[in-house]
């Protein structure tokens, strides 16, 4: 059956390619760009990973097993085989993948969050620190943010290697590690550290977009994925190639 395709109005056109790292009969795992959404939203269709993979593929049953935000680079999975669909978003659902994220954020000490908890993991060294608390995404608000309540978000914050170019800017590297899978949980933990990511246009404030821009990226990239495959049963792990900096 021919695929269905709504009209879509100022939809500008994102100038960078979606790299296919790997591809079986089960799954097709791709290395999504900043600027790129995963799925249509919103104003966002044709310029959507889903979409560009139907169309590269002539599959229509191509379906996303999670997600990653528009602004957020990155490795994505997606499952081609329908049989094997609920396999695969099974994996995310159930927290049986590693996730880990890379971002650049100022080079400052952390600050004292005003809600929920944060717990050095090697203590005297400030990092890597343990955060918890509790998100809130309302529909229809931008913005997430952390209230009193039972912890809903954890994650572990590490620093990674940083170059001189990146150090002279003040900034530097650091690894997350999410354990839940909160909306913006990332962006927010971070902000609330006062290490806000740099190129985030929603914390610590609202910016207002600009979607014909595309040089100053999210500095954000879902380095990579691991997990034992429901299929085969063997051991996964991918690995995004996008450059922070």
């Amino acid at each position: 059956m021919p695929e269905k395709h709504r009209f879509v109005i100022d939809e500008p056109e994102v100038p960078f390619e979606l790299t296919v790292l790997y591809e079986d009969e089960n799954i097709i795992v791709v290395d999504k760009p900043h600027f790129l959404a995963t799925t249509p939203r919103g104003m966002w269709y044709r310029q959507t990973a889903l979409i560009r993979l139907r169309k590269r593929f002539k599959e229509p049953q191509i379906t996303p097993a999670h997600r990653l935000d528009r602004q957020t680079a990155g490795v994505v999975l997606f499952v081609r085989n329908p049989d094997r669909r609920r396999d695969y978003q099974m994996l995310f659902q159930e927290h049986r993948v590693e996730k880990t994220y890379e971002c650049l954020a100022p080079a400052l000490p952390i600050v004292r969050p005003k809600t929920g908890t944060i717990e050095r993991l090697n203590p005297p060294a400030p990092f890597p620190v343990k955060r918890r608390s509790h998100i809130v995404k309302n529909r229809g608000r931008l913005q997430a943010y952390e209230m009193p309540g039972n912890v809903n978000a954890e994650t572990v914050i590490e620093l990674g290697d940083t170059d001189g170019n990146i150090a002279s800017q003040g900034f530097r590297r650091y690894i997350l590690h999410p354990k839940t899978g909160k909306t913006h949980q990332l962006r927010v933990h971070m902000n609330s550290l006062g290490l806000p990511i740099k190129g985030d246009d929603l914390y610590p404030k609202i910016l207002e977009p600009d979607y014909t821009d595309f040089s100053s990226p999210l500095q954000l990239v879902a380095r990579s994925l691991s997990f034992i495959d429901p299929v085969s049963h063997e051991p996964r792990r991918f690995t995004s190639q996008i450059d922070l900096g």
